[in-house]
């Protein structure tokens, strides 16, 4: 990290003045600034960890200490300019997300994920806009990042101003709900720091309430291990059973608790086309999403968040939601009978994993 000779002409305020209006025109939402002290929420994280809520993300566990204080991650960092960026596409409708969700044959995908790759997206102008900070002042330490290192964003955001820490642990603002990435930049400039927020969730609970699994086992509690989200993504291994029921018809992350907050109201919509949704991802079957051969996996989620998990944990996810709909009331049995075909059809060339969800799916509901 290059280190930051402050000039004789150096005017912390003026750069913090343009650097709210470049980010703007780079596409980004929101800049607050904070500094490397995370306080307190390192103590939660330890606790958090020890109690076992991350699951199988053994990599929280190994950069643990890097977590709790950026200057370790990029030494000589003294402020984290913080950024969102909303990604609510202008096709999005809130009311037709849950009707997806009512319907057993639709596959449901997170919002965030039916775009581009949002981790290339910020990064690419986060890096743009650390090359004008240095066009404009000169030489200068920095990294960036977005979801990619071991940094406690949300706790940073929080911190910078950029919301307050929902009772689901997401962050919340009043502008723009939850609907937005965060990004990072790790800098040696001692620019001036915006203040923290106050929190506007009162006595909702809303988000607790409707979690399918009960992952929020209280206010700012969040269970890894119960999270649909970590399940049909981070988890690497079959889905606990008492998880499958409630896993319903979602293939690729959960919205739920979003979808119910009242701040999310007033989400914006995204204009970058990066966000727009891709494949129809927001309204494909179970059985379309399940015909795909792996090349047609690779091919079209090229450039997208969903193709890190792989055709495996795809298809295991899959089998999860198709099982679920033979259960569904409102499902003719001729539509049954082509689920149960295109499940049998897969057995025999599936991987351990798969196999062990289709076999599942197919068991009367009794079993």
């Amino acid at each position: 990290m290059t280190s930051f000779v402050v000039p004789l002409t150096f005017d912390p305020s003026a750069l913090r003045e343009w650097l709210d209006a470049e980010s703007c025109k780079l596409g980004f939402d929101a800049l607050r600034i904070t500094d490397t002290h995370v306080g307190p929420a390192s103590e939660r994280l330890h606790a958090w960890l020890a109690q076992g809520r991350h699951g199988k993300m053994e990599y929280m566990t190994r950069h643990a200490e890097v977590r709790s204080d950026p200057a370790l991650l990029v030494p000589g960092t003294v402020r984290v300019i913080c950024v969102t960026m909303n990604y609510l596409s202008p096709q999005i409708d809130i009311d037709q997300e849950w009707q997806g969700l009512a319907d057993p044959r639709q596959a449901m995908v997170s919002l965030y994920a039916r775009g581009r790759d949002y981790h290339k997206v910020l990064r690419h102008r986060l890096q743009a806009l650390s090359k004008l900070i240095e066009a404009r002042i000169g030489p200068f330490g920095y990294r960036v990042f977005t979801d990619s290192a071991p940094l406690m964003e949300v706790e940073l955001a929080r911190k910078a101003g950029l919301g307050w820490r929902g009772k689901h642990t997401l962050l919340l603002n009043r502008e723009s709900g939850s609907t937005f990435f965060l990004g990072e930049i790790l800098v040696d400039i001692p620019l001036p720091m915006d203040q923290e927020v106050q929190e506007h969730c009162g006595t909702c609970q809303a988000c607790i309430d409707v979690c399918p699994t009960q992952a929020i086992t209280a206010p700012y509690q969040l269970d890894a291990r119960r999270c649909i989200s970590y399940l049909t993504i981070e988890n690497p291994d079959a889905i606990p059973l008492e998880f499958r029921k409630a896993m319903g018809n979602r293939v690729y992350g959960c919205d739920d608790c979003q979808l119910i907050c009242p701040w999310n109201k007033f989400a914006q919509r995204s204009a970058l086309p990066d966000f727009a949704e891709r494949h129809g991802l927001g309204g494909s079957s179970l059985l379309h999403l399940w015909s795909w051969t792996e090349a047609e996996f690779e091919k079209r989620h090229e450039g997208s968040a969903i193709r890190r998990i792989g055709y495996a944990r795809w298809r295991r996810n899959l089998a999860v939601a198709l099982g679920n709909s033979l259960t569904a009331s409102d499902i003719s049995d001729s539509e049954k009978e082509l689920v149960r075909k295109a499940l049998k059809t897969s057995l025999p060339q599936a991987d351990d994993l798969v196999s062990e969800h289709i076999q599942w799916a197919l068991m009367p509901p009794s079993a």
